[in-house]
């Protein structure tokens, strides 16, 4: 049994590529920018300062959370013509409220439209 499989530039690929490549094949693109999508979302609570326990303040980090919440709105705004309002609308609320969440958490609150995200989203006072 080798432990990698030829692909057509000759390159070794591990084991199970072809397999990992059919299963990712069967996922909508629908389901992978949402996941994807809510990934930066948890990602951004956290970095604002929204986690559970006692540790949230700990975890918080403003700078990391302003990138997430910018690629966030990136992400939703070029994707939601292609996914649809229903899936849509459930992003731009959850990114509005980080949007919030980050100025709210922010000791010095950004100019109306200088938020992260705002230059994808407009301004979210």
């Amino acid at each position: 049994m080798s432990s990698s499989d030829e692909t057509p530039g000759g390159i070794q690929a591990p084991v199970g590529t072809d397999q990992a490549t059919r299963d990712i094949a069967e996922v909508a693109a629908v389901e992978v920018i949402t996941t994807a999508a809510v990934h930066l979302m948890s990602a951004a609570a956290v970095k604002c300062g929204l986690a559970e326990g006692d540790d949230a303040e700990e975890l918080k980090d403003l700078d990391e959370a302003r990138k997430l919440i910018t690629a966030l709105a990136a992400l939703v705004v070029a994707s939601a013509p292609d996914i649809g309002n229903q899936h849509a609308r459930s992003l731009r609320d959850g990114l509005r409220s980080l949007q919030l969440a980050f100025r709210e958490a922010s000791v010095i609150p950004d100019a109306p439209g200088e938020g992260p995200g705002e230059k994808y989203t407009g301004s979210v006072v």
